[in-house]
């Protein structure tokens, strides 16, 4: 298995007490049956961008100052994919949550590598044991949608879901522009739960201070971050592109300043479509998204 980074391979069951796992879940909830996730082949590409700089964890990383894995560095592993079936979502979102809890029950930090956006609920759902938690996430869209075409666990209805989990504390939402899915009624919904807004307007206005802020100091945090949440400039390799979307930058700033605050407690990368992607672009901005979480999480010990 080609890992990413070329960090070493390892079982759910057994990581050998790496503060890190991968675990990479090419799965999805499509509101058409049995249709293969536009993202199955994302983790795979996200790890084959890696590749260039694999092994080179010694090496100064100029977004974080310093090596990727600190000093002295941490153990990272990479547990591979998820199994699953395309014609089996409910068994997929199952499988996802029990890998993940496997990881934190070994007291790893999971970084998982979707798959769409209906991953999330999945991922944030694991933590039942490990709350309370606060959900920060990057995207173009607030997802609040009840339910679409009959699927309640879709991608365009993850915050809705993870509303529901008694252990989330709170959400912040970053990124939303345009017209996007969202009706009158599913903003009202967001903002009667309490979920903090942050347009992308704002970010590109204002800086990200004012969204990290949102955060409680100290508090446990898993971010997922959807790729449409970045500009097609830098993130072209999405179904949903959309112009004004947050930088590069912007998404390094959001970890690092979160993980000055708070606890980053889990990570995922969601919605990258490779077919959509323009020379590897979107793969490598991906790649370079989920070395910075893995270096702020580094950090935190």
């Amino acid at each position: 298995m080609e890992t990413f980074l070329g960090f070493p391979a390892a079982d759910p069951h057994a990581l050998d007490g790496a503060r890190i796992a991968i675990l990479g879940a090419p799965h999805g909830t499509p509101y058409v049956p049995g249709r293969v996730s536009h993202s199955a082949d994302a983790p795979a590409a996200i790890r084959a961008a890696s590749q260039k700089r694999a092994g080179q964890w010694d090496h100064h990383d100029f977004d974080l100052g310093g090596p990727l894995l600190g000093d002295p560095p941490c153990r990272v592993v990479d547990c591979g994919d998820v199994p699953g079936d395309p014609a089996d979502p409910s068994g997929n979102r199952a499988a996802i949550a029990a890998a993940v809890r496997t990881v934190l029950e070994a007291g790893a930090v999971p970084v998982l590598l979707g798959g769409d956006d209906s991953v999330p609920i999945p991922f944030i759902g694991a933590y039942e044991a490990q709350g309370p938690l606060w959900v920060v996430q990057i995207d173009a869209h607030i997802d609040w949608r009840e339910e679409r075409e009959g699927e309640r666990l879709g991608w365009s209805s993850t915050m809705r879901r993870a509303s529901e989990m008694a252990w989330v504390e709170g959400i912040v939402q970053i990124g939303m522009r345009g017209q996007g899915t969202a009706r009158a009624q599913e903003v009202a919904d967001a903002e009667a739960y309490g979920a903090r807004l942050v347009t992308a307007a704002e970010i590109h206005g204002s800086g990200v201070g004012a969204a990290i802020a949102c955060v409680p100091e100290g508090a446990d945090c898993l971010v997922t971050l959807d790729c449409d949440g970045l500009d097609p400039a830098v993130m072209p390799a999405v179904l949903a592109r959309e112009p004004g979307g947050l930088s590069y930058w912007h998404a390094v700033e959001l970890i690092q300043g979160l993980g000055r605050r708070a606890n980053i407690a889990g990570f995922d990368i969601v919605e990258l479509a490779p077919d959509r992607d323009q020379d590897g672009l979107g793969a490598l901005t991906a790649a370079r998204i989920v070395c910075n979480a893995i270096g702020v999480i580094a950090r935190q010990r």
